[in-house]
């Protein structure tokens, strides 16, 4: 095997930050017998590099594979729906976007995002690479370009007339393995005094709250704040503001500007690089706990389900996330301990959780078999979700998230 190398920097990688053996990818849902036959696992071992500090997976398959045809759709989230409505709304004011502006949405999923902004009498423009969800938004009227972004793109459209006011990538930069090629793009296709807004999760919040269920083959890097102000400055871009977010288990916002905007680093940049130095997230040190918690989850979510079972007590689930797949194989949960999971998504309906091979339901399936628990995978949304299957109460029902233990709600 050749030597691993930073996807960044290019520097050996050699530290592991944890290993969570053989896995599937995350989002390749069993359909039929023949799938099951020739389905795929790799490893699933993050590693951290020395020289920059991006901790990452080394790549296994080519973007296409992956986001070819997507199951994830945005617009089934309620509290995701709410975010976004709220970013467009500040967006708008806060840096003066109207009908002579464009919003460009990289990775635009199905267009939910870019409609508030269409709402709001602002030019939009989606590049999605999924062909399925790309279609989602033509259809919703969100014009949307279906391919990769990177540099080359990027040129093709500021050469068809088309550069950006604001740039929006959420949860897409850990999705990049080439993150060189699509950083350059983003400041290709800027205006001179545009912004780029990235959300991610935040490797703080994942690493202090053994958010170990976030780790899978799509997501090819785990960004700090100052790991990713290093690679946007390494490309002409300037980190001048930072929002922290409770969304998918604690995230960041970052703003960036092109470097010669001379944006002004906010006070908000430094407390959030403070925290990170102060948790050591730019040493080896800074994780040298985190395996230990992991197998520590592991055997609370084990020994809960494996207790249920001895006690005759039904447990099932709730969602489909690539959360599940990681946690469910890691843990090698099957439908011996987990018979069944649930997820609204109707294009999840009907198919398997790769790997341990948990068949995916309507919700209703709930309540006509009435489990003792039900554990809730998205547990970033569990609020959400709670509300939704309050009713479970009727018989008794209690929820139950799995990270960064095992706890009944």
């Amino acid at each position: 095997m050749s030597e691993l190398q930073c996807r960044f920097c290019r520097a050996p990688l050699t530290h592991v930050v944890v290993d969570l053996g053989m896995s599937p990818p995350s989002n390749r849902l069993i359909t039929s017998r023949a799938d099951a036959r020739s389905e795929l696992s790799f490893p699933l071992r993050v590693y951290f590099c020395d020289r920059c500090h991006l901790v990452q997976l080394p790549q296994y398959q080519a973007p296409a594979e992956i986001f070819s045809d997507y199951p994830y759709l945005s617009s089934y989230s309620t509290s995701w729906l709410e975010h976004i409505s709220s970013f467009a709304h500040m967006a708008c004011g806060r840096f003066e976007l109207g009908p002579q502006s464009l919003v460009v949405e990289i990775a635009s999923n199905d267009g939910s995002l870019l409609k508030n902004f269409q709402n709001l009498s602002v030019p939009v423009l989606g590049i999605e690479p999924a062909g399925n969800v790309a279609d989602i938004a033509n259809a919703s009227g969100v014009p949307t370009l279906t391919k990769f972004f990177g540099r080359e793109a990027a040129l093709e459209l500021v050469a068809a007339g088309k550069s950006a006011d604001l740039i929006v990538a959420n949860n897409v930069l850990a999705h990049v393995p080439d993150i060189n090629d699509f950083v350059a793009g983003i400041r290709e296709l800027l205006k001179p005094g545009g912004v780029v807004t990235f959300e991610f999760p935040h490797l703080l919040r994942l690493i202090e709250r053994t958010e170990f269920d976030t780790i899978y083959h799509e997501h090819f890097s785990y960004f700090s704040l100052e790991c990713a102000s290093e690679i946007l400055r390494a490309h002409g871009l300037i980190v001048f503001d930072v929002e922290e977010l409770v969304t998918h288990g604690g995230s960041l916002r970052v703003f960036a500007a092109r470097s010669e905007a001379q944006r002004p680093p906010s006070a908000a940049f430094s407390r959030v690089l403070n925290a990170e130095r102060n948790t050591h997230l730019d040493t080896r040190a800074g994780f040298a706990e985190f395996q230990r918690r992991v197998k520590s989850a592991k055997e609370a979510f084990v020994g809960f389900l494996s207790g249920c079972a001895a006690n005759g007590k039904s447990v099932t689930g709730y969602g489909a996330p690539a959360k599940a797949t990681t946690l469910l194989n890691y843990c090698e949960v099957g439908t011996d301990l987990l018979p069944y999971t649930v997820d609204k998504n109707p294009h999840k309906q009907g198919k398997l959780i790769p790997g341990v091979r948990i068949p995916i339901f309507a919700p209703e399936r709930i309540f006509e078999t009435r489990p003792d628990y039900v554990v809730i995978f998205p547990w970033n949304i569990k609020d959400e979700i709670a509300i939704e299957l309050a009713g479970i109460a009727q018989w008794g029902g209690k929820f139950v998230v799995p990270i960064p233990t095992t706890k009944i709600l």
